[in-house]
């Protein structure tokens, strides 16, 4: 028998609290009482955690996975301790989330692990681990668990959206707009309308979500869109950057600074990644949605 291997897999990499609802107990941890939490999570360990803000985006993109190919590993990574790990497991066993891999650290940043994973993305409620997570290379997105839920409308789809400048391509032009404005940016970006964008952090994401996307399921599909605050002219050098990715995505939003959430809220993703704080703060209100810590705009002073 072969041994067991991550390569070739889309590999999420998840904490507890971004995959089920353990605010209730979390405030247990936050004030103070790691012992008063790990006996709260063996108390209920026979009752299985709510759904959390990124079930539905695990829970679609395990369905691409059937008994002739397994195209997608999800593993818990999380900073709980290996009690509270039972009840995880637990609760993933009674929604029906296929969890096999899990690494629990009791309160030691989790992220060094990302790399023997081989993880594709790293969803996380815990905004240091993120960063470390963006800054060792990786996909990562902080989870906001005050979001609302995922539709239920599109069962057969997994719904991703992104932004554009510091998540699907690099802050080059974000730099430009911070230091010299909108007009700056227009003229640098009409300027370089047929230079790609140099890669963003997510990219990685997105040529795996493509590769899924390829892979012949008749059950599920993979469904994208660019939602970015880019308008004309500035939007060609964004289209161009895809087509020379050679990846399509579903639907380009070019929105000129107007509020995302609206657009989204029609959008219906499983999930929305975003790196300005205000942007990602307001989609919150209508969909699941992470802030990426990246770029010049989450330069910490």
């Amino acid at each position: 028998m072969a041994a067991p291997t991550l390569d070739d897999k889309l590999v999420v990499a998840i904490s507890s609290r971004a995959l089920f609802d353990f605010e209730e107990e979390n405030r247990v941890f936050e004030g103070g009482d790691a012992t008063g939490y790990m006996r709260l999570q063996f108390e209920r360990l026979d009752r299985p955690a709510k759904p959390g803000i990124a079930f539905s985006l695990v829970k679609k993109l395990l369905a691409f996975n059937d008994a002739g190919m397994q195209r997608v590993e999800v593993v818990v990574l999380s900073r709980n301790d290996p009690v509270s790990g039972m009840r995880v497991f637990r609760s993933a066993q009674a929604n029906d989330i296929a969890l096999q891999r899990g690494v629990f650290t009791q309160g030691r940043s989790p992220f060094g692990y990302l790399r023997p994973l081989k993880a594709t993305l790293f969803l996380s409620a815990n905004a240091d681990d993120v960063r470390g997570a963006l800054a060792a290379g990786f996909p990562a997105a902080r989870v906001l668990t005050e979001s609302v839920l995922a539709s239920a409308t599109h069962p057969k789809e997994v719904r991703i959206a992104f932004d554009g400048d510091a998540v699907l391509f690099s802050d080059e032009a974000e730099q430009v707009f911070q230091a010299r404005g909108l007009e700056a940016f227009q003229e640098h970006e009409s300027s370089k309308a047929t230079q790609p964008l140099p890669d963003g952090p997510f990219k990685p994401l997105l040529t795996a979500l493509h590769r899924l996307q390829q892979a012949s399921n008749p059950q599920m599909r993979v469904r994208t869109a660019l939602v970015t605050a880019r308008s004309a002219p500035a939007h060609e050098r964004a289209i161009r950057t895809l087509m020379d990715w050679k990846i399509d995505v579903d639907e380009a939003m070019f929105l000129g600074g107007l509020p995302k959430g609206e657009f989204l809220r029609e959008f219906e993703p499983d999930f929305f990644f975003d790196d300005q704080t205000r942007h990602v703060t307001h989609a919150a209100l209508h969909v699941p949605s992470g802030h990426v810590a990246a770029g010049i705009a989450n330069v910490m002073v």
